[in-house]
C-alpha cells in the first residue's frame, strides 16, 4: 500500500485534481502520523484534527479544484495569523491568543484550496530561544530554527510543505539540519502582512518541503500565476562556488560536500568559477547583527515593557542590545547591505548561480540552541532568492546541505539551475 505521507505537494496536488486521491486520504494519513510521531518530536503547536478533515471534505465535495493547492495539506508557522486556530507565536505572553483573520499568505493557499494542517512550532517570536522540537534524524539534535515545527514536521513526513520566516537562517538552517528543501524568494517577493515581524528590513517568507517543484507550486500560488514545473536548465550552467569569509568555520563534512559537489557539478559539464567576495562583503556579518537587534528590540518594545518576566533571557539580552544601537550605526549597517547588494548585482554578469556552505555542518547535539546562523545571514542581508539543497550525508549519517543563491528577482532562473544541480548531487548515504 502507498504510503500518502510521502507525497511531495506537488504530487498530491495532481492526484487529488485527477481524481485518484482524495484531500481527506491525505490528511486523515498525516494527522495518524503526527498522533503517533509528534509526542516525541514535538513539531506542532496545533493541530486539532476536526478542524483539518473538515477543510478536507469540503475540497473533497466541490465539482472542481480551487486553484492549484486544491486539497493540499500545508503547516503554518505558529508566527503566522490564523483566524481559525490560536497564534501563540512561541511565547507564554500570547498563549491561547487568536487573531480576528488569516495573514495574508494564509487567505492566499486557502483560497487556492489548501487544507491548513495546524500550526508548527516556532522559536519564540522567531528568535533565538530553543524551542521543545528535536531533529527527525537524531532526537538528540537540534532541528534549526526558529522555523523549527515545519522543518521537522516536513522531513518527518507529517505534512508536505511548511512555512517558515527567515531573518537570519530561520528557513535554511532547519532545511539544512533536516535534510530537505529550503526555498526563500527575494526579499519583499511574498507579502508579510498577518505575519509577526522580527526585522522589517531582513524578513522573508519562505517554505520547507521535500521538492523544488513544491516550492515553486507554491510561489505560483503567492505571486497570482499558473503553476507549471519550471524544468531544469537546458545546458550546463556556469556556477560560482564561494566558501565566503567564513571558511575557517566550516566542519569536515561541509569541506567535504562542497568539494564533492565540485567535482560531480564540473564533471557532468558546469563551469565551475571561483568566487572570491569583496573583503566588503565580511561586513555583513556584523551589519546583520546590527539591523536585526536594531529592529526586533524595536518590534517587541511592547512585551519587553510590560511582559519581561515572560520572555526568555535570551531575547531580553538581543532587545538590550538592540536597544543600545545608536542610530547612525543602523543606518551605516543599512548601507552597508546596499553596497554589497550593487557588488553583488554586478558580479551575477559572469555566472547563473552561487553555491556556498549552508551550515557549519551537521546539526550539532544539543536542545539547547538552534545551531549557528552565520552561513547563511549575511546572505539574507543582501535580499537575494536562494535555495537550501540537502545534498549530502555527515560522519554521524546526518544532513549536510549546501546553499544556492540566485540574482535578485531571479527566481526561476535559479529554479532552473537548483533542479539542474540537484539532479547531479543525489544525497549521499
Amino acid at each position: 500500500m502507498t504510503d500518502l505521507t510521502r507525497l511531495t505537494a506537488s504530487e498530491a496536488a495532481a492526484q487529488i485534481a485527477a481524481g485518484s486521491l482524495t484531500s481527506e486520504a491525505l490528511v486523515s494519513a498525516c494527522l495518524k502520523r503526527i498522533a503517533a510521531r509528534d509526542p516525541a518530536l514535538k513539531a506542532w503547536a496545533f493541530v486539532d484534527p476536526e478542524i483539518a478533515l473538515a477543510a478536507a471534505r469540503l475540497c473533497d465535495a466541490v465539482a472542481r479544484p480551487l486553484g492549484p493547492l486544491h486539497g493540499v495539506p500545508v503547516g503554518i508557522k505558529d508566527i503566522i495569523a490564523t483566524a481559525d486556530m490560536p497564534t501563540g507565536m512561541g511565547s507564554p505572553i500570547y498563549e491561547g491568543h487568536r487573531p480576528l483573520n488569516d495573514a495574508a499568505c494564509v487567505a492566499q493557499i486557502r483560497a487556492a484550496g489548501a487544507v491548513v494542517l495546524g500550526k508548527t512550532v516556532t522559536v519564540e517570536f522567531a528568535g533565538m530561544a530553543p524551542p521543545p522540537t528535536c531533529n527527525p534524524h537524531d532526537p538528540t539534535r537540534t532541528p534549526g530554527g526558529s522555523s523549527s515545527g515545519s522543518g521537522a514536521a516536513v522531513a518527518d513526513y507529517h505534512v508536505p510543505i511548511a512555512f517558515g520566516t527567515q531573518t537570519a537562517g530561520s528557513v535554511h538552517r532547519p532545511a539544512a539540519y533536516c535534510g530537505i528543501v529550503g526555498f526563500k524568494p527575494g526579499f519583499d517577493l511574498y507579502n508579510l502582512h498577518g505575519v509577526r515581524p522580527a526585522a522589517q528590513s531582513l524578513d522573508t517568507l519562505g517554505t520547507l518541503s521535500r521538492s523544488i517543484d513544491d516550492a515553486t507550486l507554491m510561489m505560483a500560488v503567492l505571486v497570482g500565476r499558473d503553476y507549471a514545473p519550471i524544468p531544469e536548465t537546458a545546458s550546463p550552467p556556469r556556477i560560482a562556488f564561494c566558501k565566503t569569509h567564513l571558511w575557517d568555520a566550516a566542519r569536515p563534512e561541509t569541506v567535504a560536500a562542497m568539494e564533492d559537489a565540485r567535482t560531480r557539478l564540473s564533471a557532468a559539464g558546469a563551469q565551475i568559477i571561483e568566487l572570491d567576495l569583496a573583503p566588503a562583503f565580511a561586513e555583513l556579518t556584523p551589519a546583520r547583527d546590527i539591523m536585526s537587534s536594531y529592529e526586533r528590540a524595536r518590534a517587541t518594545l511592547w512585551e519587553f515593557t510590560h511582559h519581561r518576566d515572560l520572555l526568555s533571557p535570551q531575547l531580553q539580552k538581543a532587545i538590550e542590545k538592540g536597544l543600545g544601537w545608536s542610530f547612525e550605526q543602523y543606518r551605516e549597517a543599512i548601507a552597508q547591505g546596499a553596497r554589497c547588494r550593487g557588488l553583488l548585482a554586478e558580479a551575477f554578469a559572469g555566472f547563473d548561480a552561487i553555491i556556498a556552505p549552508a551550515t557549519e555542518g551537521e546539526a550539532p547535539v544539543g536542545l539547547d540552541s538552534t545551531g549557528d546562523h552565520a552561513f547563511i545571514g549575511f546572505w539574507n542581508l543582501l535580499h537575494a532568492p536562494s535555495f537550501v539543497l540537502p545534498t549530502h550525508r555527515g560522519p554521524n549519517n546526518m544532513p549536510v546541505a549546501l546553499q544556492m543563491i540566485g540574482p535578485y528577482a531571479g527566481e526561476d532562473s535559479l529554479i532552473a539551475v537548483a533542479k539542474w544541480v540537484a539532479a547531479r548531487l543525489a544525497p549521499q548515504g
